[in-house]
């Protein structure tokens, strides 16, 4: 069995190459929620929505978001209709008040449909839809998320970190902002000063998530900050993985990231922006994954392998690497 902890786009292309080691049936992966928001009043969770669209074998491969050929007519319309009404466009972030009311899980990650300055396509919006509305019924976003994989023929587990309100929010020297404002509203030019998973001390893992981390745990190549961090701001996770095999994968070669804004978020909570600095990220892990051409070393088993990714074979190059580091470390 093996959990593997997920966020942004770096983890689900390692998981297309999952299967070279590990049965479906024996694999659970646990997604960042901290980048969830609420647009327009539809609740939308991007990291898990990646996992439910890669399974399916839907997922538009070239952005690694959304539904492979989904229109955007209605993400057009409301375009249009702001211009002619001289709305305002972009990000716009509801007020203090506004974020603490209506429904709790969407707390500190309100935006105002208007415009919508993420570009939602029609079939996408159909599952935001449909999972706001389980959310309205009183389902819980664990319950709801597992009505969604059976609806895409899911193989494997999938869990949302927590049930509970987490915003990862972005402290910049405009002002704080939701991680979705500062990276695809404004393209991560904002400089970072700090950064906070707001509601993780209050939150509790999901059901099934300390379970879950029971079994030797691989965190993939993810923003250690923005798409691992919320999920170890959570009470327990951390503790619990002291206590089991623990390999991490690089999201950097040497001083270069792969993709994201994790340099900069790394410099932001005192952690070395490169793969040096995942000895500071993940203190818990008991070996690390990095690139032939990484001159970094380690005082834990390493195994070097080619970390690029861009089909499923270097996926699967990669994760017989990450089984090798398993059998360093059980």
């Amino acid at each position: 069995m093996v959990t593997f902890l997920s966020g942004g786009t770096g983890t689900p292309k390692l998981l297309d190459g999952a299967a070279a080691a590990f049965s479906p049936e024996e694999t659970t992966v646990v997604a960042n929620t901290g980048d969830d928001i609420e647009l327009g009043g539809l609740f939308v969770s991007p990291d898990v929505d990646t996992l439910l669209f890669q399974g399916g074998g839907v997922l538009d491969r070239e952005t690694w978001w959304g539904i492979n050929g989904d229109t955007h007519r209605t993400n057009s319309a409301l375009m249009d209709v702001a211009a002619a009404a001289d709305l305002p466009d972009g990000p716009q972030y509801l007020s203090a008040e506004a974020q603490t009311a209506g429904r709790e899980l969407a707390r500190w990650r309100r935006f105002s449909g208007i415009a919508e300055f993420m570009t939602i396509g029609d079939r996408d919006r159909a599952v935001h839809i449909t999972r706001t509305s389980l959310l309205d019924q009183g389902f819980t976003l664990s319950e709801a998320t597992r009505r969604l994989a059976d609806a895409f023929g899911l193989t494997i587990d999938i869990l949302p970190m927590s049930d509970d309100p987490v915003a990862s929010l972005i402290h910049t020297d405009r002002g704080m902002m939701h991680f979705q404002e500062f990276w695809v509203g404004h393209g991560g030019e904002p400089t970072v000063e700090n950064v906070e998973f707001r509601g993780s001390s209050r939150a509790e893992p999901a059901p099934g998530v300390l379970e879950a981390l029971e079994e030797t745990v691989v965190i993939g190549p993810s923003n250690p900050v923005t798409s691992i961090g919320p999920m170890l701001a959570l009470p327990g996770v951390a503790k619990a993985l002291s206590r089991t095999p623990v390999v991490a994968v690089s999201p950097f070669l040497g001083d270069d990231v792969f993709s994201g804004p994790a340099k900069d978020l790394m410099e932001a909570v005192n952690a070395e922006p490169n793969t040096n600095g995942l000895a500071t990220a993940y203190p818990f892990a008991d070996a690390f994954v990095i690139d032939d051409d990484d001159p970094t070393e380690f005082d834990r088993p390493t195994v070097r392998t080619d970390i690029r990714i861009d089909s499923p074979e270097d996926a699967a190059r990669v994760v017989n690497a990450i089984d090798d580091a398993i059998d360093l470390v059980s």
